[in-house]
């Protein structure tokens, strides 16, 4: 047995005083709005999760043929199935939306040895989503 054990073990009675650890509720993320808003951004990346894993099913489904790809838009058309992919985007947009505001705190962006204001960063990764979207838009409409 090592000196420094010895050390440790000689303190140790059967009535040695445990440390009070007050008793923390479950539901500690609902006191504070920044909790809540973090729980959320963590709980989001499992629709983002879930956005992934339907986009490759149907690509599968269209790689697959006519067939297939009519029985997953029936299967994309159940009641259940839509109330999922609703909530995945209020979640999916909520972690875009909270990401992009978290941008210029990761990124220290420089520009002719003065930085660039914050605002200008976040601005522009906003600006990069609303011109990404209405390009996939005007594909989706009609080219």
């Amino acid at each position: 047995m090592s000196e420094r054990s010895e050390r440790t073990t000689s303190r140790y009675t059967e009535f040695y005083p445990e440390l009070y650890r007050s008793p923390i509720s479950i539901f500690w993320w609902l006191e504070r709005r920044s909790y809540l808003l973090f729980v959320l951004r963590e709980l989001s990346s499992l629709f983002v999760a879930w956005s992934v894993v339907y986009l490759l099913l149907f690509i599968n489904a269209v790689r697959q043929g006519d067939a297939q790809y009519r029985e997953f838009l029936d299967w994309a058309a159940s009641p259940w199935l839509l109330v999922l992919n609703l909530v995945s985007l209020v979640f999916v947009t909520f972690h875009a939306v909270t990401w992009f505001n978290l941008t210029p705190q990761a990124m220290a962006v420089r520009l002719r040895g003065r930085r660039v204001p914050r605002s200008w960063i976040a601005g522009s990764a906003y600006l990069g989503w609303i011109v990404v979207s209405a390009f996939v838009a005007w594909l989706l409409v009609g080219a």
